[in-house]
């Protein structure tokens, strides 16, 4: 028995054994497969340029591009006013800032619109010669941004569509020195020993000694090698796309294939292996192509700067390398030496801050950029880099006033957050997922609001210019309109709006208010005080059982004077009225019962009525009603769209703008092209929405004094719920039922936010 025990425990042991070699093996295949960089010969590397021209001709501006079009796409304009859309794009920046990082990075639509327009400027070619500073307060997420954006232009490298190539020139030393070669003579040798043994030995030896591997440390794309003079016409005969060839030889895009030069040292081995040779092809035998690495660690493809990090002066050099290098081909003139900056061109250079050694890095990159070249001892070297760094707005000092920079430093604005969707993603990166769950809907997102309010400039000339009677919205917009910016900031736009305010909403409107975002955001809370802010505000209302409301967040900014004094005058205030129109509208929809075929109807009868005058009679072709149209008929239908005080001239002009919608869009696009029902086209739906919304404002009228619909909302779910009569059971059941289905709120948060609209008595406030 006790021999039979061990035996098996010695089967488990080897198969564990077998487990964990397995193990290692697959990780050594995924290893090889994923971080090998083999280098390929120059005819296998034209082969790849022939048949994927697009990912082989890059250079380090269009990897750059390519790598942040993988992960963010292309995006969405979710709301165009007009046909001209401001290209403010809705951009996902989750899988580039987020997914994968230690420590995200959230952009908000702003500054993910800004950088993006910057991007396309690398693609197009025609900003390679710029410094790209981007600049922000303390606590903006300056070095966040960064560090995970080069983070992610490591992990692109290292994929297929990453790839960017670079020249190894892998010296053939028995075709350059003949048969004097220590390879040749240990070959012949290994020839004509009788021993196996030894033979392999000294075929070994053979191999170590038959190549000499210089790889090149400006990282120089091979193409490069083909002498430019010769280039057009090679890569003509080359490429068999037409459409790629078109973009090669007439863009700024691909301008450095045809026009750069390989650096110095392949410049000389090139010519010196020609002098040796005497023959092209066998030069460019001695051509390979590899993977080139970008590895922040080790300053190779990706170098970061921190202030205090010292400056390198002195050459870099590989004595043993240059010794070889002069044996092999005999001759001093080939200087194997190279500069810092090698390591990054055609890579990225950044520095972290402008302030101590970085000022004179700073300084001493102005001239590189504007010349592209510098001298490493006498020889010029050629740098082509994307040189980027974070500064801070008092740090600017040093370099804006100089006159010769300022047509070489791009700047981008990374301010605090000012999209309040993306400061409480923040909040629940922080805090949990769940986080949203413990407020009634809207109050979370407010309480982002107040802290975005703090950052924003109180006074917008775009926003006075565009509204026609600003009065009209006092009752829940703050006097500055800082919540109307801060949803159009987000790509929303109300739908309190007055019909001629959207009409007056034009592109150059739009245009002009995302345009103040660029002084904002530069003072109020930062993005830590922020997170501080609000920790505080979970801690004071830890033991609250109930959802957290907005009663509780303007308690806590009032009990908190030296916060609320960073935010404007009567902001919070405002921002309550907003929440109290809201939330009215929400209960006002859930608790109103309408007749949805009947008003459907209307609408349809409504739309097909616009295209004729008064005083004639129709048949209506989408309800087969006949209609004896009049003023009175339009003021009528009229009436709950512009309201019962609307005049003549304005209803006729609604009236118009409902008629040229409907024959330039719905009809001659929607129907006709797109094969939709008119009931599901755009202009159905906005009319249905409005007439609805309207005919609900007085939903709420009979309740207003009834104390049983009160406490019915705070029995409801319990066994004293069945003591109230059959209609208010019903009324009360749709209420809570609607705030769940089409509003979010759990059954708990619909009966407080129920029963706060009616204690705050909300349906005569507005």
């Amino acid at each position: 028995m006790l021999r039979a025990k061990n035996k098996n425990q010695d089967f488990e042991k080897i198969q564990e054994k077998a487990r964990r070699l397995e193990a290692l093996i697959r990780i050594s295949k995924d290893i090889q497969e994923n971080e090998k960089i083999q280098p390929i010969s120059f005819n296998d590397f034209l082969f790849m340029a022939s048949e994927e021209p697009d990912l082989v001709f890059r250079n380090i501006f269009q990897l750059f591009y390519d790598m942040i079009k993988h992960y963010i796409g292309d995006g969405e304009d979710d709301f165009e006013v007009t046909e001209d859309s401001v290209g403010f794009v809705k951009y996902n920046c989750t899988d580039l800032f987020y997914t994968g990082c230690d420590d995200p990075f959230f952009a908000d639509r702003l500054f993910a619109n800004r950088f993006m327009n910057l991007v396309e400027g690398f693609k197009k070619g025609i900003e390679n010669n710029r410094i790209y500073l981007f600049e922000g307060p303390p606590g903006s997420g300056k070095s966040t941004f960064l560090n995970n954006l080069l983070l992610k232009l490591e992990e692109y490298s290292k994929t297929r569509w990453g790839t960017m190539y670079e020249t190894l020139w892998k010296l053939d030393i028995e075709k350059i020195k003949g048969s004097e070669h220590l390879g040749s003579k240990l070959h012949k040798l290994a020839a004509e020993t009788n021993d196996p043994e030894l033979s392999d030995q000294l075929k070994n030896l053979s191999a170590k000694n038959k190549y000499l591997e210089i790889g090149c440390p400006n990282h120089d794309h091979p193409i490069l090698q083909v002498p430019k003079s010769f280039r057009k016409k090679f890569l003509d005969e080359l490429i068999p796309s037409k459409q790629f060839k078109e973009k090669l030889f007439n863009t700024k895009e691909y301008e450095w294939v045809l026009k750069d030069n390989p650096c110095s040292i392949c410049t000389s081995i090139y010519t010196h292996l020609f002098e040796k040779v005497g023959d092209p092809m066998l030069v460019f035998n001695m051509v390979n192509a590899r993977r080139m690495t970008f590895n922040r660690k080790f300053g190779i493809g990706v170098s970061v700067f921190n202030p205090g990090d010292q400056r390198m002066i002195k050459p870099i050099s590989n004595p043993n390398l240059q010794k070889s290098i002069s044996d092999l081909l005999k001759t001093d003139d080939i200087k194997y030496i190279y500069s810092d900056l090698a390591n990054t061109n055609n890579g990225v250079m950044a520095l972290m801050d402008i302030k101590e050694n970085n000022i004179e890095r700073l300084k001493s990159l102005h001239g590189i950029i504007s010349d592209g070249v510098h001298k490493v001892e006498t020889i010029e070297e050629k740098i082509t880099s994307l040189f980027m760094g974070l500064v801070n707005p008092e740090d600017k000092i040093h370099f804006e006033n100089v006159k010769s920079f300022q047509d070489r430093i791009i700047t981008t604005n990374i301010p605090y957050i000012l999209d309040y969707n993306t400061e409480v993603e923040i909040y629940q990166n922080k805090f949990g997922k769940k986080l949203e769950s413990w407020f009634l809907p809207r109050v979370l997102k407010n309480f982002a609001k107040i802290i975005i309010s703090s950052r924003l400039n109180t006074l917008s000339p775009a926003i006075e210019k565009w509204l026609s009677k600003p009065e009209i919205y006092s009752k829940y917009q703050d006097r500055n309109f800082l919540l109307l910016k801060m949803d159009i900031y987000t790509g929303k736009i109300p739908d309190w709006l007055t019909e001629e305010d959207l009409r007056r909403f034009s592109r150059q409107v739009r245009k002009d208010i995302l345009g103040e975002s660029e002084s904002e955001g530069k003072m109020g809370f930062s993005g830590r005080q922020s997170l501080s802010v609000f920790n505080s505000f979970l801690l004071k209302n830890a033991k609250q059982e109930n959802l957290f409301t907005m009663d509780l967040v303007t308690e806590f900014f009032d009990k908190m004077p030296e916060l609320k004094k960073q935010v404007p005058d009567g902001f919070i205030e405002s921002l309550v009225h907003l929440y109290d129109y809201n939330v009215l509208q929400e209960v006002k929809e859930s608790v109103y019962y309408y007749n949805e075929k009947q008003i459907s109807r209307d609408i349809l009868n409504y739309i097909y009525a616009v295209n004729f005058d008064p005083g004639t009679t129709i048949n209506c072709e989408y309800t087969g009603d006949v209609i004896d149209l009049d003023e009175d008929y339009f003021k009528n239908i009229e009436a709950i769209f512009l309201g019962t005080t609307s005049t003549l001239k304005e209803r006729r002009s609604y009236r118009d703008d409902i008629q040229t919608e409907y024959i330039t869009n719905t009809l001659s696009q929607d129907i006709k092209v797109k094969g939709k029902k008119i009931t599901d086209t755009e202009l159905y739906t906005t009319l249905f929405q409005k007439y609805t919304r309207n005919l609900k404002e007085n939903a709420l009228a009979p309740y207003n004094e009834n104390k049983n619909f009160r406490n019915a909302i705070m029995d409801f779910g319990n066994e004293s719920f069945k003591k109230y009569d059959s209609r208010l059971r019903r009324d009360v059941t749709l209420l809570i039922s609607n705030l769940q289905t089409k509003f979010g709120y759990n059954q708990q948060g619909a009966i407080q936010l129920s029963v706060y609209v009616l204690d705050k008595d909300l349906a005569k406030k507005y």
